[in-house]
């Protein structure tokens, strides 16, 4: 089916744009499981990723460190790319650029409550025990297995590499990556770099907690109006208030310089 994210734009249907230095597929969320399911079939690995403000800002950090590279070359590389972020769009739209908005949560609760199914097998980086019972009681169907890898793995390269061989030998259908960003999308990558891994992964951030309810979504509204990240913010603003309030509004300096000029892969 896909090679890389480029490959899908060599379909008339789903070419991607580029903005902000990243290859977008303009789908909605139906066309986006079925490539989901479909790259869940093939003898290799590949993955999904869901660009939003966070993300965006973090391909073009401040101070580049080791990790940023690695954050771009795990974005550069992804098969698939879909927009998470009406503020993205509405930025996009502003600059002339059509994208469709599929948030990841959306995508996840999906994959769960439509195509999942007896026979599938799906693996789990993160979370905790109490979370996956509640998913197995939620969603019986597939079979699941996981890993708890420990906090700040981005900085320990053998607890990096326990998770890529854990996939290795899962033989999972599909790899939910729950350690956030940008921890989740290098992981991928290594994954796919490392040839003996196979099924689909999607970096899902709290996917899992909304749907086990361990965390509480934004109300429809909210996601409509592109509020959900205050929503978040005032759930948990100890943890969340420098990401939205200081780092993520960089954001609009980062799309006026990039506004006027020509994106080229």
């Amino acid at each position: 089916m896909v090679e890389r994210a480029v490959a899908i734009g060599d379909r008339t249907d789903h070419k991607p744009v580029r903005f902000l230095g990243v290859d977008i597929v303009s789908i909605d969320l139906a066309e986006a499981l079925t490539e989901i399911v479909q790259m869940a079939r093939q003898d290799r690995f590949s993955y999904v990723v869901t660009p939003n403000v966070d993300h965006l800002v973090n391909l073009y950090p401040k101070q580049p460190e080791s990790k940023h590279q690695l954050f771009r070359d795990a974005y550069d590389a992804a098969d698939l790319t879909v927009c998470d972020s009406r503020i993205l769009k509405s930025l996009a739209s502003l600059s002339g650029i059509s994208l469709t908005v599929v948030p990841g949560s959306d995508l996840t609760a999906s994959l769960f409550d439509q195509r999942l199914a007896t026979g599938d097998r799906v693996a789990i980086i993160g979370g905790d025990d109490k979370l996956l019972d509640h998913l197995k009681r939620l969603h019986p169907q597939p079979t699941y297995c996981q890993h708890i890898p420990p906090m700040g793995v981005l900085n320990k390269p053998d607890d990096m590499q326990e998770i890529v061989h854990f996939v290795e030998n899962a033989g999972a259908d599909y790899i939910l990556f729950a350690i956030g960003s940008p921890q989740s999308e290098i992981i991928a990558h290594q994954c796919a770099q490392s040839q003996k891994c196979r099924g689909v992964g999607l970096c899902i951030g709290a996917s899992l907690e909304f749907i086990t309810s361990a965390k509480k979504r934004a109300p429809k509204w909210m996601q409509a109006a592109g509020l959900e990240w205050a929503f978040r913010l005032i759930s948990e603003p100890r943890r969340l208030w420098r990401r939205y309030l200081v780092e993520d509004i960089r954001i609009f300096p980062i799309w006026f310089r990039h506004k006027d000029r020509t994106e080229t892969r």
